[in-house]
């Protein structure tokens, strides 16, 4: 789309491990992360550090990784790091949160804009907008907190709100080292401030483990059961990262996204070919996602992070901060199902800092802030714009039709399959502009594909609205209520989200 054919290999980072990155597709510094976070683990635990000398390692390892990855564009994330901190110790704490907020949010947008205009829609090989927004996120995530906690009071805040509060403001090694920590300073995840330190100080996982003491080890719990080991929990993630790094290597590449926007293809291939291709590429677009995330996920576990407590069987859960859930998203059969699984550590900051905080037009607010957290590529904003027309349509759908499946059991099979398949569609038709990027390609694919979406979604979303009538609502009506008409109203995912968190209607 423009970019110079040498564009991959001008970078300000390292280049020892461009020719193995490039072959394979994949960055390789994670797995570099994955090598360090075991011997964090091992060598620097608890028991044989104090939270000093582990802060400490953990920021110098995060401000090399930037470094050796993005040279002096290391800079950028250390710059805004630094001034946000100037924010949490010298501004009025009643306003801490919006000027951290406009601080961070703007830096973010200031350096998203010149990536589109210096570099012409092109992918900026030394692409530092990734850790950017990680940081984004961390800061404004910690500022709303502090905020919290030393400025209103328990009852002025949800149970969620109560538990993350902070109630002191951060030492500088502290926030530097929630910020720049080398577990999440390339790909992430964003967690609680709480939950880091108490990881760093130790108590991360006798925490949760007094919340289940009676599951642990009778009356006495915690006390007497040994930490848990995360090596289960690395490997098995780890085993599905070696499946998505095999099927991009064996499938996406014979699948490549620019071909929906072919000359030739667009105007030779029917317009079921087209729809085919198009679904299949997205699908086999997927994996490279789901490898980076949950290689992440495994870092930090790796690490000893991501203690989510014992689940239902008694077994150790290591999903605190997990982003996906794979098998929500593959099986998902809604559009608001999928998004609830893809993700979800930004949609749970999402909802901390602008959908459950806005006193109006909250998931308007919301759109807006994903948008300008994702950047200013045209295409981020033809999908969100995409997305609100079929939200709609669906949830029509779901509130005047769904009812009539769920008295038969073939019914409800088949309305499953059905809506499976339409969310899939959608899911692909809504987020090929986020992967195009530019005006012209995303106009040329739906062109290609006659709009159809969107007519669609509009038609049923007015022809729904208008023929459904009020009536008051039956016990099985309020509970299928209860899980869809409210935005961020219950938990996406008992699997991937903490037990104090929620992530429903996010609009990542």
């Amino acid at each position: 789309m423009g970019e110079r054919a040498d564009t991959a290999f001008n970078t300000t980072g390292s280049k020892w491990l461009l020719p193995v990155s490039g072959y394979l597709g994949f960055p390789l510094d994670q797995l570099f992360a994955l090598f360090a976070a075991f011997w964090f683990r091992l060598y620097l635990s608890p028991s044989h550090a104090n939270p000093l000398v582990r802060h400490a390692v953990a920021t110098l390892l995060g401000i090399a990784f930037l470094i050796f990855c993005f040279g002096w564009y290391a800079a950028h994330i250390l710059t805004v790091v630094v001034a946000s901190y100037l924010i949490i110790i010298k501004s009025d704490i009643s306003n801490v949160h919006r000027h951290s907020m406009v601080m961070a949010m703007g830096y973010l947008t200031a350096c998203q804009v010149s990536r589109v205009f210096i570099f012409n829609y092109g992918i900026l090989s030394t692409d530092f907008s990734g850790p950017l927004m990680i940081v984004t996120q961390k800061i404004t995530t910690m500022a709303f907190q502090l905020h919290d906690g030393m400025c209103k009071k328990p009852e002025q805040l949800t149970p969620e709100q109560r538990l993350l509060a902070i109630n002191v403001r951060p030492s500088l090694i502290e926030y530097l080292s929630y910020n720049l920590n080398f577990l999440s300073i390339l790909v992430g995840p964003c967690s609680n401030y709480t939950d880091y330190i108490d990881f760093i100080e130790g108590r991360h996982i006798s925490k949760r483990l007094r919340q289940h003491s009676g599951t642990c080890n009778g009356q006495n719990g915690y006390d007497k059961t040994p930490d848990p080991s995360p090596m289960n929990a690395v490997c098995r993630k780890l085993l599905v990262c070696s499946g998505c790094m095999l099927f991009f290597l064996t499938v996406t590449r014979s699948l490549p996204i620019t071909y929906n926007v072919d000359p030739h293809f667009v105007s030779q291939a029917p317009f079921l070919t087209r729809l085919t291709y198009a679904f299949f590429s997205i699908q086999a677009a997927r994996p490279k996602f789901y490898f980076a995330w949950t290689l992440a996920d495994a870092v930090n576990n790796a690490a000893g992070y991501g203690f989510l407590g014992m689940d239902d069987n008694g077994k150790p859960s290591w999903d605190l901060i997990c982003n996906l859930n794979i098998l929500g998203i593959e099986t998902a059969t809604s559009f608001k199902t999928f998004i609830d699984n893809w993700n979800i550590r930004t949609g749970i900051w999402l909802k901390a800092v602008c959908y459950d905080r806005a006193p109006k037009h909250r998931l308007a607010l919301t759109f807006v802030l994903s948008a300008l957290w994702h950047g200013v590529y045209p295409g981020y904003y033809f999908t969100f714009i995409t997305a609100i027309p079929i939200t709609m349509a669906a949830r029509a759908v779901r509130k005047c039709i769904r009812h009539y499946f769920l008295g038969h059991t073939g019914l409800k099979m088949g309305y499953d399959i059905i809506t499976w398949a339409a969310t899939q569609l959608a899911i692909c038709y809504t987020v090929m502009p986020f992967l195009l990027l530019a005006v012209e390609p995303t106009l040329v694919y739906y062109r290609s594909m006659y709009f159809h979406v969107h007519i669609i979604s509009i038609l049923a979303a007015i022809i729904l609205h208008q023929k459904h009538k009020p009536r008051e609502p039956s016990a099985t009506s309020k509970t299928l209520n209860s899980t869809t008409t409210s935005s961020f109203s219950s938990p996406c995912s008992a699997q991937c989200q903490p037990v104090h968190s929620n992530n429903n209607d996010k609009v990542d």
